[in-house]
């Protein structure tokens, strides 16, 4: 028997640090999840997904910094089940593919100063290393706006996971 999700009102019930534990494991800057449960309880899963869409979209460069410590890098080792899940066509990408990406990773993070962020939820390892080629190609300032785009894109689909699956 499967337990039912978690959802809104779960998680309005929740103590206070379990709802910070959880929402770290969505978004790794306190700020963020100190912001996010401020607004608490949310009245449904629609506000509680656009309350923590804008305090990311308000969040100063140092904290979205801290947000990307929390993921890993596309193609390496993975230390968590969200990234494992979103990254999951990559571990079965062959040897030079994998070997292009670090690669282009290593390329990304010399020009821009921090790891290329990408929300790879579903995509192929080949999809992943061309959006990684074209992104080399922007300017600092398109880069960090696609990048702050791509962390609200998975930030969005890990919350909506953890209000389906927990329970």
């Amino acid at each position: 028997m499967t337990k039912p999700a978690l959802g809104v009102d779960g998680f309005n019930r929740l103590p206070d640090r379990q709802r910070m534990r959880l929402l770290l494991g969505v978004c790794s800057t306190t700020i963020w999840a100190r912001r996010v449960l401020a607004g608490a309880p949310f009245d449904g899963v629609d506000a509680l997904l656009d309350r923590a869409g804008r305090v990311l979209a308000e969040l100063p460069e140092a904290e979205i910094d801290a947000a990307l410590d929390g993921h890993p890098r596309i193609g390496a080792d993975v230390d968590n089940a969200s990234s494992a899940r979103e990254q999951a066509h990559v571990i079965d990408a062959d040897d030079d593919v994998r070997a292009e990406l670090a690669e282009k990773n290593r390329k990304y993070e010399d020009k821009f100063g921090y790891i290329f962020l990408v929300c790879a939820s579903g995509r192929s390892a080949e999809e992943l290393l061309g959006n990684l080629t074209q992104r080399l190609d922007h300017d600092p300032e398109t880069e960090r706006r696609v990048m702050r785009n791509e962390l609200a894109k998975i930030t969005r689909l890990r919350l909506e996971r953890l209000l389906r699956e927990l329970g």
